[in-house]
Parts: C-alpha cells; sequence; structure tokens
C-alpha cells in the first residue's frame, strides 16, 4: 500500500515536471524565434536600402540610430551588425573607399584569401567589431559558409559574451536578388551580398522567461547544445550535480539552425517528499498485518520448519547435481587422458602379435594385450557406478564363449598368484553351452571384481574359480546343506560359522569357508555331467551358478552387513594394507541384479571367503549366429585331437581342472595320485592297467608330485619298459609348477607348463612338447578377420590424429585388413586433404585435437558438402558434372574418442559426424562402425 501510493504520488509529480518542462521549452522557443525574425527584417531593411537605393540611403550612422532605437524588439540580443562580402579583387578600392583596412579578429591586417567579410555597419554597443573581418574567426566563417548556402539562420556553439554570459552568435544572409525557395548553393553564394549578425544572451533570455513562470524555485533548468552528443556543451544552468537524484525531464529545442541540436533537462531542485497519505495508511496495516502474524505465529511453526528443510533438501539437491556434473566432466577427462596412451599400449601389442613369435613370448605379449584391456575395463567402473547410480546402464545381448572370458580372467591374475604361490583354477561344467547371448563385458566385469579381491587378500591356498549350471549346482548340495536362515553368510552368528566343519580335500588342500565346496559335492556334480543329466528346464534362458573361492583372510563377521556399500571397507587397516576403493563388489552386486541374479558369500574370518552369484542368460547355437552379431572367440588348436595323456597329481580337485583344460584341446586323461602308480598303469603291474590300453603320449605330473629322487629313476624306468616292449614311445614328461624356466633347468623333462592353467598356455607348451607346427593358429586368426579385410581391402581412409603413436595404431590396424591409409595431425590439415569430389572412402576424426577440433572439423566438412549439394541442385553442366548431381556428397566420419561419457557421443551427433569408435578400438567394434558405410555392394 505504502509503495503504491509512493508511486502514485511521485507519477503526479513527474506528471507536472513534465508539463512544466514542455512550457518553458515552448516559451523559450518562441521567444528566440520572435527575435530572430526581427533580424531577420532587419537583414531586409539593410537590402533594401543599401543596395536598391542608389546612391545607398543607409550609413554607419543610420543603421546604428536604428538598431539602437529599435532594440526593445531585440531584448537577448546584445547587439548587431552588418558585414560585407568583398572579394580579393575589390579589396583595395573597399579599404579606399571605407578609409581603413581589414583587420582580422586579433586587430592585424587581414593576410590574403578569396574573400572577405568585414563590419562596416554596427550598433553602439559593438561598435568594437567595425572594420573587423568576420571569415577570420574560425567559428564566424563556419557560421557565414553555412548561412549563405541555407539561406536561413545559423547558430554558433555557445561561448562567453562581453557579459559574461554563455551565449550564442546568430548570422543571418543578406542577397543582392530575391532567391526561391528550392535555389541551387552555388546561386545562393553567387547572390550573397554580406551577413547580418547578432549575439544572443542565451543566460538572460532563459533567466527572463523562467522569472515570469511559477514554480520557477521547484525547478533547476538546464540548457545544452547536443550537436555533439559525447560532449554535451553547458548554455545554462550549473554543471554541481545535486545532491539528492530526482526525477528528471528533456525537451528538444528548435532554434531554426538544422544543424545544431538543443535540448532543455528540468529537474526538482528537492527529492519529493513522500506524502503522508503514503505513511499513515500503510503504517495501521502494517500494524494490523503484524499482530495477525503473531496470532497465528504457532499454527504456522511447524510449516515453517517443514518448509525450511525443503529448502534445504533442494539446496543439497543443486549441489549434487552441480558435483555430478563436475564429476561427470572429471570422469571424461581422466578417461581420455588415460585412454590416449592406452591405445598405443594395446596397438602396439597387436602389431607385435602380427609378427612371428616364440610360443612363450606370444604367450607374453597375449597376456600384456590382456591385462591392458582389463585396465581399459577398470577404468570403467567408476563411469559404471555413475551410470548404474542414474539407472542408465543397458546391458548388451550379443553371443559369447564364456570359457574364453575366465580365461582372460586368468590371464590378468596369473603373474599375480604365481609370485605369491597360490593356486589360481579355473572350472566350466560339460553342460554349460559353448555360446552364450549376453553381455560378456559385462559379465568379464564381475568375474574380475571378484577374483581381483581373492588374489587381493589371500597369501596361500587356493582361488577357484567354478561355473555350472543352476539346475545341477542345487541338486549337488540341497542334500548336503540345510539352509540357515538370518544370515548373510549363510551363518546365524560367529559360533556356528567357526564350528562348521569343512574338507581340506580342496584345490590346493587348504580348508574353503564354504562347506558345499568340497570334493563330495563336486564329485556329485560330475556324475551329473557323465550321466548327461536331463536339463530340468526346457526354455532358451539358462542359469548359470558361478563361484569364487579363496583360502584369504575372510571377512569379519561385524563387517558382512556392509560388504556391498559402495566405498566400503571391512576396516580402515583394509584398506590402508591392502589397497581399493571398495567399489567392486557394490558395482558387481548391481550387475548381477540387471541379469537377473542374486549374489551372496559366506566368510568365516582367517579361513577364506566363497561368493556365489547367478546370472540369466540365453542359449545360442553356432548356426543361430548372425554375421551381425560375431562372436569374437579365442580358437582353440584342433592338433591334439585323439591325443591321450596320463595325470599324477594326489588332489582330485585339482586333477579334475587338469582334465578340464586338456579336454578343450581333445586329449582324453586319466589320473592316478602318484609316480609309482602311473608307472604301474603304463606297465600294467598291480593290476593297474590304462583303459582300453591306449597308450599315453604324455605324462602330466603335477609339482608337489615330483623330487629329485624320483627324476632320473622315472627317465630309466621308461627307458627300460621301451625296450621290454611294454611301450614303443616314451612319453613326454611335463611338468606343472608356477615357475617354469627354473624346473626344466634343473629337472630332466620335456616341458614344464606354467601355473595357471589355462588353455592357451597349455597348447604352447604341449606344441612345444610334441613337436607339432602352430600353422592352423595363424589360418584361424586369419579367417576371424576375413568379414572385415573384405570391407576394408583397397579402401582409402584418412586418419586424423594429434596423437603420433595413436596415428602409427590406427595405420598399422587398418592396413593389417588390406586399406590404403593416409594420416594427418590436426583438422586444417584434413580439411585441406577433404576437397569434393574426394578421394578418400572413410574418415576416423580424433575429437581433442589443438587448433581445430575434430567436432569443429566436422561442420567445416558438412557445411562444404551442403554447398556443393545446393550447387549440384541448381548448377548447369558447365559448373557441375552429371555424376555429382546424380548422388549426393556424404564422407563417412568416425569420431575416434577415448571418451565414454554419454555427452561426448551426443555432441559426435550433433555436430554430423555418422558415429564412433572407442580407443583403443577392437576388430569388432571397428567391423560394426563400417560395415554400413563400407559395405561392398554399396558404391563409393
Amino acid at each position: 500500500m505504502h509503495c503504491s501510493i509512493r508511486r502514485t504520488a511521485i507519477s503526479k509529480a513527474e506528471e507536472g515536471l513534465v508539463s512544466m518542462c514542455e512550457e518553458r521549452a515552448r516559451m523559450l522557443q518562441d521567444q528566440f524565434a520572435v527575435s530572430v525574425n526581427h533580424v531577420h527584417a532587419l537583414a531586409i531593411l539593410v537590402a533594401t536600402f543599401h543596395y536598391e537605393k542608389h546612391p545607398p540611403a543607409l550609413d554607419q550612422d543610420t543603421f546604428a540610430d536604428y538598431a539602437a532605437r529599435t532594440s526593445f524588439e531585440r531584448p537577448l540580443l546584445s547587439g548587431v551588425a552588418y558585414a560585407l562580402r568583398v572579394v580579393h579583387a575589390d579589396r583595395e578600392s573597399f579599404e579606399r573607399q571605407q578609409g581603413w583596412i581589414i583587420k582580422t579578429m586579433k586587430h592585424e591586417p587581414s593576410p590574403v584569401q578569396d574573400e572577405y567579410a568585414p563590419v562596416i555597419y554596427s550598433q553602439e554597443t559593438v561598435s568594437y567589431i567595425e572594420g573587423l573581418d568576420m571569415m577570420s574567426g574560425e567559428e564566424d566563417r563556419e557560421n557565414i559558409l553555412r548561412s549563405r548556402a541555407s539561406g536561413k539562420a545559423v547558430l554558433t556553439r555557445p561561448f562567453r559574451l562581453m557579459s559574461n554570459h554563455l551565449g550564442v552568435v546568430l548570422t543571418f544572409p543578406v542577397y543582392l536578388d530575391d532567391l526561391t525557395a528550392d535555389a541551387k548553393e552555388e546561386d545562393r553564394v553567387k547572390a550573397t551580398a554580406g551577413y547580418l549578425g547578432g549575439a544572443f544572451d542565451v543566460e538572460s533570455l532563459v533567466e527572463n522567461l523562467l522569472r515570469q513562470l511559477a514554480g520557477n524555485q521547484e525547478l533547476v533548468v538546464n540548457v545544452y547544445d547536443v550537436t555533439n552528443n559525447s560532449n554535451p556543451l553547458l548554455m545554462y544552468g550549473s554543471e554541481v550535480p545535486l545532491g539528492n537524484p530526482s526525477p528528471s525531464h528533456i525537451c528538444m529545442l528548435d532554434f531554426g539552425d538544422p544543424c545544431r541540436k538543443h535540448h532543455m533537462i528540468c529537474r526538482y531542485r528537492n527529492k519529493p517528499h513522500v506524502p503522508w497519505s503514503a505513511i499513515t495508511p500503510s503504517s495501521c496495516v502494517f500494524v494490523i498485518l503484524m499482530l495477525l502474524e503473531y496470532i497465528i505465529y504457532a499454527a504456522w511453526s511447524r510449516y515453517d520448519n517443514v518448509k525450511e528443510d525443503y529448502r534445504k533438501m533442494e539446496e543439497l539437491k543443486k549441489q549434487a547435481e552441480a558435483a555430478d556434473v563436475a564429476k561427470s566432466q572429471f570422469l571424461a577427462t581422466v578417461s581420455h587422458e588415460i585412454r590416449t596412451p592406452m591405445n598405443g599400449v594395446l596397438g602396439m601389442l597387436d602389431m607385435l602379435l602380427d609378427t612371428d613369435l616364440k610360443s612363450t613370448q606370444r604367450d607374453y605379449a597375449q597376456t600384456a594385450q590382456v591385462c591392458g584391456k582389463a585396465l581399459i575395463s577398470l577404468i570403467n567402473e567408476v563411469l559404471d557406478r555413475a551410470k548404474i547410480e542414474a539407472g542408465k546402464l543397458d546391458l548388451e545381448s550379443v553371443p559369447f564363449d564364456l570359457r574364453s572370458i575366465l580365461d582372460d580372467v586368468i590371464s590378468l591374475f596369473s603373474s599375480k598368484s604365481r609370485e605369491k604361490g597360490i593356486e589360481l583354477a579355473v572350472y566350466v561344467s560339460e553342460r554349460v553351452p559353448e555360446i552364450l547371448l549376453g553381455d560378456p563385458g559385462r559379465f568379464r566385469q564381475i568375474i574380475t571384481n571378484l577374483v581381483g579381491n581373492s588374489i587381493k587378500f589371500t597369501e596361500q591356498g587356493h582361488i577357484f574359480v567354478q561355473v555350472h549350471l543352476a539346475d545341477h549346482s542345487n541338486l549337488a548340495t540341497e542334500a548336503k546343506v540345510e539352509p540357515v536362515a538370518n544370515g548373510m553368510n549363510g551363518h546365524k552368528n560367529e559360533t556356528t560359522a567357526v564350528a562348521t566343519s569343512v574338507s581340506c580335500n580342496t584345490l590346493s588342500g587348504f580348508e574353503a569357508a564354504d562347506s558345499r565346496n568340497n570334493w563330495e559335492n563336486f564329485k556329485l556334480l560330475l556324475s551329473y555331467e557323465k550321466n548327461e543329466m536331463p536339463y530340468e528346464s526346457v526354455s532358451d534362458k539358462v542359469t548359470l551358478v558361478v563361484s569364487v573361492e579363496d583360502t584369504g583372510i575372510g571377512i569379519p563377521l561385524d563387517a558382512q552387513g556392509k560388504v556391498f556399500t559402495p566405498f566400503m571397507q571391512a576396516d580402515s587397516s583394509t584398506s590402508r594394507t591392502y589397497g581399493g576403493t571398495g567399489i567392486g563388489l557394490s558395482i558387481s552386486k548391481c550387475l548381477v541384479e540387471i541379469m537377473g541374479g542374486q549374489i551372496n558369500f559366506v566368510s568365516r574370518p582367517h579361513v577364506g571367503s566363497t561368493f556365489t552369484f547367478t546370472a540369466v542368460l540365453q542359449r545360442c547355437d553356432r548356426s543361430a549366429v548372425s554375421d551381425s552379431k560375431p562372436v569374437m572367440l579365442h580358437p582353440l588348436p584342433s592338433s591334439f585331437k585323439g591325443l591321450s595323456a596320463l595325470l599324477v597329481d594326489r588332489r582330485p580337485v585339482r586333477a579334475t581342472v587338469t582334465k578340464y583344460h586338456l579336454q578343450r584341446l581333445g586329449i582324453t586323461s586319466e589320473v592316478v595320485a602318484t609316480i609309482e602308480l602311473a608307472l604301474g598303469a603304463f606297465s600294467g603291474r598291480n593290476g593297474h592297467s590304462l583303459a582300453s590300453r591306449k597308450l599315453p603320449c604324455m605324462l602330466l605330473i603335477e609339482n608337489d608330485s615330483w623330487s629329485s629322487k624320483v627324476d632320473v629313476p622315472l627317465r630309466s624306468s621308461l627307458l627300460e619298459m621301451k625296450q621290454n616292449g611294454q611301450t614303443p614311445v616314451l612319453p613326454k614328461i611335463v611338468l606343472t609348477a608356477a615357475e617354469s624356466d627354473k624346473l626344466k633347468g634343473n629337472y630332466a623333462v620335456d616341458s614344464v607348463i606354467t601355473k595357471p592353467l589355462k588353455a592357451s598356455t597349455l597348447a604352447a607348451c604341449l606344441f612345444q612338447a610334441l613337436g607339432i607346427t602352430q600353422t592352423q593358429l595363424s589360418h584361424e586368426k586369419q579367417d576371424s578377420s576375413g568379414s572385415l579385410r573384405g570391407l576394408l581391402l583397397g579402401r582409402n581412409i584418412l586418419v586424423v590424429d594429434d596423437n603420433k603413436v595413436n596415428l602409427r595404431v590406427a595405420a598399422g590396424t587398418l592396413k593389417k585388413f588390406g586399406a590404403k591409409v593416409e594420416c594427418v595431425e590436426s583438422g586444417k590439415d584434413a580439411l585441406a586433404l577433404l576437397q569434393i569430389p574426394y578421394k578418400f572412402d572413410l574418415c576416423l576424426m580424433d575429437i581433442q585435437m589443438p587448433e581445430m577440433d575434430g567436432f569443429e572439423a566436422t561442420r567445416h566438412i558438412r557445411a562444404m558438402e551442403a554447398k556443393a549439394n545446393g550447387e549440384a541442385d541448381t548448377g548447369d553442366d558447365s559448373e557441375v558434372d552429371r555424376a555429382t548431381r546424380a548422388g549426393k556428397w556424404h564422407l563417412p566420419v568416425l569420431a575416434m574418442t577415448a571418451d565414454v561419457i554419454q555427452a561426448t557421443h551426443e555432441e559426435c551427433t550433433k555436430c554430423g559426424m555418422d558415429g564412433y569408435v572407442t580407443k583403443p578400438f577392437e576388430e569388432k567394434q571397428l567391423f560394426q562402425a563400417v560395415q554400413k558405410f563400407l559395405d561392398p555392394g554399396m558404391s563409393t
């Protein structure tokens, strides 16, 4: 109410100010116009009596007397004078006639110039200017030239008059002949006879005007010459600012000179007071509202508290959102900076694997490559957590080989397990389909997290990964173990957990935490496989049970409830001793749940832990695999099919694992516990004989069954059996141990298989021991890349990247598949090569580059194509050929990005890119990215 009443009062004051200012401006213009008209009349008088009368009827005395007697008509003029136009040719005769010489404004003889304007008639008040050349003053000269060219009265800029008042000089031309209103400038100049001028006292004019009007004490009036807006000249008023700012109003003034602009600014001398009508009613209403506020305060206090809590929650939400954006940007930067050098590492390893390597060298290089790829996947874990929290994590559905994935995980942790001296093994049931349909990357991520934790917290014993079908696993354990309610790890409390009896007949002989993973249950599962027990379900879905067993430090019972909490460790000492962030299990749990499964664990302090999870996948036959969903397999050699081996191992679980890997290579095997039993099996003594008497070509002996005492006797016994005709060929003796070179040098064995066992390592050692060539591997590798080679063979591809290592990697990868590659290091260089018509079939563009990044370069390419396509639609044959008009220009541009952030992918599409490949890119990803652009059935 107060503001409304106050605004109304201020509005009325402003309206009054506008009215008074407009009135003063109008009266000032009128009085000025009257004075200008009198000067005009005086100019007509001079023209009539000086030029039209012969001899002239006007002289100095007559002009001065007339001007003095009619000065009341020109109260604003301090004096008037008439200057005659004299050309230089008439100067001498003019000076003889007048009896004086023409002088400048400084009272010096006027220099030679084209024309002069000496004052010949002047009013008594300005008689001191008689004989002075008005053309010698810069301001007066400008006024004279403008007045005779326009035929109107013109004004100078304000200056101090003799009275020390601010004023201006008015100049009016006097013509010999009457001219029309539309006369040309040349005609006016030619007809000019002289100039009549007068000094206007602007300060007196405004002062007299304000004195006549009411309300003068309330207003402050300033008059300005605003011909130059950047430097307005004060004509009346004070330049000292007022103490309190007050409303102002500007009125434009028209003094008849079109070349000069003037305006008047009016403001109140004092700031308008607030009226009592704005104070009293509003104060009363305010008091009443305060009383009402006090009355209802108690009822609304809780509402205010809730509202405040909501506000704080909104602030926290905004902070969290800002932190999430900052985290995403940070993760994108870190991802790019790590992936860029990793692209070079993995690319060089890939090119190294394409060279001729020894079996051991190839195994080392492949292991390094697997480690690099695993590192890339670990980098993605933090990003995965963010995606999971946002609910934006989607799973792939592609065919994959589960056994190959587990071999890769074993390779990743093989060196660490050998360093610690622990057994690391994997076993997959025969009933698990060879090819499954699901997300191999996420499945690998879960296994990697669980095995990585086991490696981290295990100093002795073993880590054992098993994969079975859920139906068989349940049948093998339901009869043995009673479910215990209320227990994260299958036990109600610490007493029952510690008292559980666990068999030591395990992979390494150390006690395991989960009593269900004993040899009896494991043997029962093997019997189901041999009996070819039918599946309980006939649907396309397959539910796998995966367990990761270790004999590490275990998890304290009081910490088991927070194992799956993000960024949580069992205790602070765990983080310091073993490292880690505590995010792996949290991500694994989320991924398992997304796959439709569950994860739990059994853990006993100082005994170990067993994590078990289920995953729902789909069956996928090899015949059902389409070209659009290629399976990236690790092909195993078929050279060993039909061979047999005798395995010496006193631990049945470990022996079963070794048989599993031999079976994958097509090698049949039998197991004995000691070397003596193995010799008896070869010779047929003591009732021991090999099945069907098919003699094995190799003897695989576990390291703990071997010693220096049996080295020479074993060789001697085998040679003796060969001489006796019991065995036609000596079997190759192969040890399985953690250190291969040391044992092979100390013992008389043909080869040593380095643990942990996996099919590729086993195959490499057997190739060396048996002397079999590896031609089939290279042939199979060539076949696996046949489809990509068919797409890239003979294609011209431009690769743009500012990193020279990445350029080498990309060029080497593409050239391997038959492409013709040209490399440049900046977006500008790429634009120089990409001129229509294109000579390239595809462009791989890095995103982050100096000077011009990939986004900007792609925008330039698309703009160039749009221009060319537009010209093709409208151009004639002389400008654009028919082939150009037949098809639109569009070069496929794929981004090579090290970012895996969704925003980067969206920006690629927004700037006109056709897709992207993440660095380091793999064969499968590259094939999927270029297939729709470089299909052999499509023309360039």
